[in-house]
Formats: structure tokens, sequence, C-alpha cells
């Protein structure tokens, strides 16, 4: 089958031929997770191999995403499907030849900071680009001041590259490898994951073309054109099943010296919906701006997910979304501003997005808020790496160490919230036995923060308690990227707030959310990330499953009784009669729940 010019192809009419575009649009699937895999089981970062922070995807040649993986996160796969028309702007598809390869971490063409590595490989048939693979990863480490959002400008965060050749006629730039090698702290790490997205758009490649034989396609134009037809044409449907209107809502963020205010207008059209962040916080002097490339693809995804979830996430399906933010916002930050910790406030955005579709909606009928920006443990320690006399780190051994963590997401329509979760991120949680493997850091404790998630009919998701230490008698650095410490995630619908989260050193002193600090040797640091919101009266919880939250070590014996009105024995069941008279007490005192 040879497919047709995009602009002469009529929509298939046919049973058969729409069973053949689907079947090709399955492969096309299954080629983007092999893709996906290749990159994760080849990374050499923990960010990469361990918890999954990337993404892969196939693109036409106008630079429209057709497929993507569903390992990866959105940050990555949203901005990435905006990256590729920058990569062909500055190298035309017509200009590409077989063995080249394109790099950049540009934070306004790439994926929003310089630690994420954007790679784009054309496919070629018949000497043809018949479409390119791209796929994206988070590097350890990009030299300048760190992960860290004490910078004031772009030039202070790192190394940065801009949309290039990193090979060419499948030759290596080796002056390029050379540089990147020569300025980031783990040259190892970061080199052997640039390595690795050339390896897993090479797996994609030959897939794809091996797709092309097997259906006798010269090209996926036809196919191409399918997809985003069929996917925009479904998400439409979706939106206009919605009642058309408009909704505000608001919510702040701690910031770093001052917090920020996140203000969102969402309006439902019959041609798509769309999320204007007019009113949000100017620019921040430090890196926790977020370009607008980030900004598009985690408000268009807290769309996608409450409006069409199943329908597939392609270049037809977000074309339906718009995302505006004044230039002068926090969300549309310009060059050369700081950015290097965009993710901070890039991911409470999906809230932001579901609390306005919740006075379209109804409150119960979305989730509440949950922690929503990643509770990461960076960690270095060593000579240079830590602001103490030379002497102190004389026997320290020099490490960089990343490890993904995550607080509790907000409860949901009819459905507890889940415990110890990354959304919107959707990264894997790393094992403490593979950052212990890799630094002198001794994780002596994680677990369950018991009454972390906010009281509801519907609880919201526990955040987790870490206790950990260095195993040196040396200091070492935090590099502290947390949010929801001063503005905990809210509840919906009488639900309460979760817990926010917490960081107290050993002698209890309580440490900043943001910002590099010391923590002295033989100092414990425990790190309490923030529970999510519930949903709904407290009190109409079902009295066994808070007996059964308690048993597990979720919820309290004291918070049984005073945000659920729920009266345990001995033995921690429930006593249903002295549970009712003190729910009845409880409402005739007018105590809020």
């Amino acid at each position: 089958m040879t497919s047709q010019n995009k602009n002469t192809s009529p929509p298939p009419t046919d049973g058969l031929e729409r069973i053949g575009l689907q079947v090709m649009w399955d492969r096309l699937l299954s080629v983007v997770e092999e893709q996906a895999l290749m990159l994760v089981r080849t990374g050499f970062s923990t960010s990469t191999r361990e918890a999954g922070d990337v993404s892969a995807g196939i693109f036409d040649v106008q630079g429209r995403m057709i497929a993507q993986a569903v390992t990866g996160t959105p940050g990555h796969v949203n901005s990435m499907a905006r990256a590729i028309r920058h990569f062909i702007d500055c190298f035309p598809v017509a200009t590409m030849r077989e063995g080249d390869t394109f790099i950049t971490n540009d934070p306004w063409k790439g994926t929003g900071h310089l630690h994420d590595f954007t790679v784009l490989t054309p496919i070629f048939r018949a000497a043809k680009v018949v479409a390119m693979a791209a796929s994206t990863c988070h590097v350890i480490d990009i030299g300048g001041r760190g992960m860290g959002p004490e910078g004031r400008t772009i030039f202070e965060e790192g190394l940065f590259v801009p949309i290039r050749y990193l090979t060419r006629g499948g030759e290596v730039d080796q002056t390029l490898m050379d540089l990147i090698h020569c300025n980031v702290r783990e040259p190892e790490q970061v080199v052997g994951d640039v390595y690795s997205l050339m390896g897993c758009n090479t797996v994609a490649q030959q897939r794809f073309v091996q797709m092309l034989d097997e259906f006798h396609l010269d090209d996926i134009e036809m196919l191409s054109e399918h997809i985003i037809n069929t996917s925009r044409l479904a998400m439409l449907d979706a939106i206009r099943a919605l009642p058309p209107g408009r909704s505000h809502y608001e919510m702040y963020s701690d910031g770093y010296d001052l917090p920020i205010r996140i203000r969102a207008t969402l309006s439902i059209e019959t041609d798509g919906i769309c999320v204007d962040f007019a009113g949000s916080s100017p620019p921040s002097r430090f890196g926790i701006n977020v370009p607008f490339c980030y900004t598009e693809a985690y408000a268009s995804f807290g769309v996608k997910c409450m409006v069409a979830p199943r329908v597939p996430n392609n270049a037809g399906s977000l074309e339906v979304i718009r995302i505006c933010a004044p230039e002068d916002s926090i969300l549309n930050a310009p060059y050369p501003l700081p950015v290097a910790t965009r993710h901070i406030i890039g991911q409470l955005l999906p809230d932001v997005v579901i609390g306005c579709l919740s006075q379209i909606l109804g409150p119960t009928a979305v989730p509440a808020e949950g922690t929503s920006c990643l509770w990461n443990l960076f960690a270095s320690g060593g000579a240079g790496m830590v602001d103490v006399a030379p002497a102190e780190l004389a026997n320290a051994r020099t490490f960089n160490v990343m490890s993904f963590h995550s607080g509790g997401t907000g409860a949901r329509p009819g459905r507890d919230g889940l415990s110890a979760t990354a959304f919107p991120s959707g990264v894997r949680n790393v094992p403490v036995e593979i950052t212990e493997s890799m630094s002198p850091i001794l994780i002596h404790s994680k677990e369950y923060r018991t009454d972390s998630g906010g009281a509801g009919e519907f609880r919201g998701g526990l955040g987790q308690v870490m206790e950990v230490s260095s195993t040196e008698h040396s200091p070492f650095t935090l590099s502290a990227n947390f949010d929801r410490v001063l503005h905990p995630p809210r509840g919906r619908a009488g639900g309460m707030d979760g817990l926010a989260g917490r960081l107290v050193l050993g002698d209890s002193t309580p440490l900043r959310g943001k910002g590099r600090q010391v923590i002295p040797a033989g100092m414990h640091l425990t790190i309490k990330m923030p529970g999510g919101g519930g949903i709904g009266d407290p009190t109409r919880r079902c009295p066994e499953r808070v007996a059964h939250d308690v048993r597990n070590g979720l919820v309290s014996p004291r918070c049984a009784v005073t945000l659920y009105g729920v009266m345990l024995d001995a033995n921690e069941q429930v006593d249903l009669d002295a549970t009712y008279r003190h729910r009845n007490g409880m409402a005739k005192a007018g105590t809020r729940t």
C-alpha cells in the first residue's frame, strides 16, 4: 500500500482500509514503546534507568508528533511535541542526510531547562526522509551551579547546547562530546545518556523501516493524516460533550523568596479548550521560572487527563488545546532568565487546570489537589560540592546523586488518593538501594507519613517520611527543590487539606524548602513529604474504612476520633453506637471536619 499526498487523500471509507490503518497505528505505538524501553535499559543516570524520566516519539516530516511512548513524562513528551518544529526550522528536512542526528538542551526550544537533552534522528526510505524519531532524558548534571534555583541567569545554570548536529553522515561530533564531557561533574553518566538517546532513536529507525516493509508502504503520509484527524475529532467530541462556559482558579506556590500566584481562566468552546494564565505572578529573580513550552506541556496534560484520557496523545489531540501566558509571567519566562527548577511550578499546573474544571464539572467530579511537584533528594558531597572549609572535606568522597521520591495525590472521585505517587510527572520512585550504592548517603527509614492525607469521605494519598545521613563523618549538600511547604494541597467539597511538607535536621532545626543547604557532619536529615487533599465531609467516610486505615498506620487513632468521628475499641474495632453519638455531637457543635 502506497500512501497518497496528504492534501488530496480522502478519509478511509472502506472497513478493511480502516482496520488496516488501525493495525499500522498499533504497530507504530509498539515501535515507540520499544524506543523508550531501549532508552531506559541503556541509560546511565538514575533519572533515566530507574525513574523513567524520559520521552520517546515518532514525528512526520512536518514535525507533527504522531505517536508517543507511554513510558515518559508529560513535561518531556508534550514539550518535545513542539520542539521538533524548532529542529526543522534550523535544519529543514530537505537538508537532512542519512547518518545525521541533531541535539539541543535549549530550554526555550526543548523541554524547559538545561538538564534535558532532546535528540532527533531522521528516518530515511529510498534516500528520502519519511519520518523522524525523537527522544529526551534528564541528565544528572549539566555544570554551572547544579540542579537548584540559585542562578540569576541561564548562563549560571550550566552548559547550553543550541540545536546542532550530534552526528553528521554517521560521524559523531567529537568536539561537542568533548565540550559536554569537560563541563559536567558526572561526565560518564551524562555522555553515556547522550549515546543512549542516539541508540534508542536508531532502534526506532530500524523498527519503523521494518514496519514500512511489512505493510508495503513508501511513506506514512496517509497514516499520519488518519492518526491526527481521528485524534483531533475524538478530542473535539469529548470537549463538545462538556457544558460550554468559562471558569477561574487560583493557587499559590511557595516560591523562592516570595509566594507565587498561579491564576488560570479556562474556556470551553466548540472548537477547543483555551487556558489563559493571565494574572499569574511576574518572573522570579531565581531559577523557578517556567519557559512557555513547559507551561504548555503540563497545562495541556491537565486538560487531557480530565476531558479525554483515552484519546491518544499526539499532534491532533493537542491541537485543540490552546494555552496562553503573558510574556511578563512566570509561566512564560523569557531568555535569559534562570529556569533550572522550572518543574516545581510547572508540575502544579494540572492542579490549577483541574481546579478550573471543578467549577464546571462539580467539585466531586475531579481530584483534589495533590503534592504534584516532585520531592527528589538531590545530594552532593566532597571537594567543591559543600560550602565549608576544605579541611572538613579532607577524606570525603565526591558524589552527586539524584533520587526521585513523591508525596501523595489528591483524593479522586469516589476513591482515595494514591500514596507516594508522582502525579502528574509519572516518574517512578528510585529504590533506596540504588541511592546507597552510588553514594555515601544512608537512608535510615522510608515509610508512609501517617495522617498526611487530607481527611474526607475519600482520603488524600499519603506522603512519605525519609530519614537520611552520610556514612562518612563529613558534611554534605542538600539542594532543596520542594514546594507545598507553605501552601499545602487543598481539599474539595468539605475535604481537608493534606499536610504540608517539612524538612528538619536531627536537632529539630527546620530547613528551607528551596536552595542549597549544608547538612552538618553526623547529622540526620528528615524529609516529610506532603499528602494530598481529601474530598467530601470526613464524617461521611465509612467507619470500617477508617478502622482499616488505623490498623495499617495510615491514620492515627487520634485523627480517627477528631477528624472522622470514629470511635475504636482497644482492638481497633469500630464501636458504631459510640461513633454515631460522637459524629452527631460534632455536627451539633459545628465542628469543622
